[in-house]
């Protein structure tokens, strides 16, 4: 069944046609190729030699070549191995900060629906809340508050990305709750957290790990924006939004490979992720409207 949100706040279902085998193929083909992608960047830019990080002037602002692919900045650095491990350094915080959102919106999506009217009524508060503010804006004024670096990314990040997957979270354990095996161990005398955790928690972990894997882009993107302005990773870190800060001054005299590749990545690892999620989520669920 798909769920439909209406204007007022209530879900309705509508019937879908199964996901055909033709499709579930691609979906996969595309999955096992975008958990490859991700892997073979991170694995690469944490094995580069940091040798090439160093600063060699003999070196400094060369184009692309075979000997460096992507060039070399001002300082005789390759553009490289910067641009991979930038990429590397990104998907870890991405990882990090979207996984603690996910436990947040996993936690307030069982409490609202199983706490009680109260409880659901401060969630929902919450989620409309955090959805009427920009994040970029919440997650900026966050970083600041924390002093930046990692920490204030992960934090921010972690505080401004969970209402969507809350309010996806709290509509499936409402719908669970009144599954006939939930009313039964509730007669049997098991307390709520006994049933949402014993019984309710597995059947989520498949949108749970969808909502992760959707969580990664916007992570990544907004640690990346928030490092190009400063708030973010230190600046002797090869992150991708510094090496695209520090880019900015030196486009007007020709220097383009310094934005273009390390951006033109940035972009792939997000759409890998992206793609990675969507096929996790039509695997996961076999039926789908537009099939």
């Amino acid at each position: 069944m798909n769920k439909i949100q209406t204007s007022s706040g209530s879900a309705h279902f509508r019937p879908q046609a199964r996901l055909g085998p033709g499709r579930r193929h691609r979906a996969l083909i595309a999955a096992i190729g975008a958990a490859v992608l991700i892997l073979g960047t991170l694995l690469i830019g944490l094995l580069l030699s940091p040798d090439n990080l160093s600063t060699r002037l003999e070196w400094r602002n060369l184009p692309p070549s075979l000997q460096h692919p992507f060039g070399t900045d001002w300082l005789g650095r390759d553009m490289f191995t910067r641009t991979l491990k930038g990429l590397a350094l990104s998907v870890q915080v991405g990882l990090i900060a979207a996984a603690c959102s996910t436990v947040i919106a996993t936690a307030l999506g069982l409490i609202a629906a199983t706490m009680g009217r109260t409880a659901d009524r401060i969630v929902a508060w919450l989620i409309d809340l955090f959805l009427s503010v920009p994040h970029l804006v919440t997650l900026i004024l966050i970083a600041f508050v924390c002093g930046g670096g990692m920490r204030g990314i992960v934090i921010g990040v972690a505080l401004t990305h969970w209402p969507s997957l809350a309010r996806v979270i709290r509509a499936e354990v409402l719908q669970l709750r009144s599954a006939e095996f939930v009313q039964i161990s509730r007669r049997l005398g098991q307390s709520r957290w006994q049933v949402a955790t014993r019984h309710m928690l597995p059947h989520l972990l498949p949108q749970l790990l969808v909502g992760l894997l959707l969580l990664f882009p916007h992570a990544i993107l907004h640690e990346a924006g928030v490092t190009f302005i400063g708030l973010g990773l230190s600046p002797h870190q090869p992150a991708i939004g510094i090496i695209l800060s520090e880019s900015m001054r030196y486009l007007s005299t020709g220097m383009w490979w310094l934005a273009v590749f390390p951006g033109l990545c940035l972009l792939i690892v997000v759409r890998a992720f992206d793609r990675a999620g969507e096929s996790l989520r039509l695997l996961l669920d076999p039926r789908d409207p537009q099939s």
